[in-house]
C-alpha cells in the first residue's frame, strides 16, 4: 500500500483552508501535514513538514505566493507546488509559473478534478486549468510583443512610483488626457486591465527596476 501524498495547504482565508482540510483528511490516499496564512509561513512549515506537494494561493498579506515559490523552488525543496486561487490573468499566471509552480488551478475547480491535480501534481506532472492553458496557448501562438515607447515607460515608471495622472502630466508638460491614452496603450501592449496589473508585469518582465525604470 503506498504512502499517502503528504499535503501543505497555504490561503489566508480560514475558511478556505477548513474547506481544502476537510475535503482531503476524509481521504486516505492524502495527509494534510499543515496550513499556513502566508508565503513565510508556509517557508517554515515547508522545511519541518516535507509535504509532497503544496496549495499554493497567491494574494496573500505578507509574503505572497510567486515569492513563496520561488524561495521554496530556489531552496531545493522537493515540493510540487499547486496554485490554487481565483486569478487567471497574465500578470498571475506567468510570475507563478516562471517561479517554479507545477500546476495552476482555479478556486471554482469541481472536488474531483482537484484531487486529480494534487495527485499529479505529486507525480511531477504539469497541470493546468483550461483557462490557464488556453491563455499561455494564446501567448505562445501571438505575434512578438510590441515594445512600450519611451513616453509609455514614463509614464509606467511614475504609476510604479505611485504618482496621480494628474501629477504624470505635470511633470511631462502634457494633458491628463493624454496619460491616460499612454496608459490604455500601456495595457495593451501588457495583456493587462489596470496600473497595478501594468506595474506588476513591467517588473517581471524587467522594464521597470527598484528604484528606477
Amino acid at each position: 500500500m503506498s504512502l499517502p501524498i503528504r499535503l501543505l495547504i497555504v490561503d489566508d482565508h480560514p475558511v478556505v483552508r477548513d474547506g481544502l482540510r476537510g475535503m482531503f483528511t476524509g481521504d486516505p490516499d492524502f495527509e494534510v501535514v499543515g496550513e499556513a496564512r502566508d508565503g513565510a509561513e508556509a517557508l517554515a512549515l515547508a522545511a519541518n513538514s516535507r509535504p509532497d506537494v503544496v496549495l499554493m494561493d497567491l494574494r496573500m498579506p505578507g509574503m505572497d505566493g510567486v515569492t513563496a515559490i520561488g524561495r521554496l523552488v530556489g531552496s531545493g525543496s522537493p515540493a510540487k507546488v499547486l496554485v490554487l486561487t481565483t486569478y487567471d490573468t497574465d500578470a498571475d499566471v506567468l510570475p507563478a509559473i516562471e517561479a517554479g509552480a507545477t500546476g495552476y488551478l482555479l478556486k471554482d475547480a469541481p472536488r474531483e478534478e482537484l484531487v486529480r491535480a494534487v495527485r499529479a501534481a505529486a507525480r511531477g506532472e504539469a497541470v493546468l486549468s483550461p483557462s490557464v492553458a488556453g491563455r499561455l496557448m494564446g501567448r505562445l501562438r501571438a505575434p512578438a510583443e510590441e515594445p512600450l515607447s519611451h513616453r509609455e515607460l514614463e509614464v509606467l515608471a511614475m504609476v510604479a512610483k505611485g504618482t496621480s495622472n494628474r501629477e504624470a502630466a505635470a511633470r511631462l508638460f502634457i494633458s491628463e488626457a493624454t496619460v491616460k491614452t499612454h496608459l490604455l496603450h500601456v495595457y495593451a501592449k501588457l495583456g493587462v486591465n489596470d496600473r497595478a496589473a501594468a506595474v506588476a508585469v513591467a517588473y517581471d518582465r524587467g522594464l521597470l527596476t527598484p528604484g528606477g525604470r
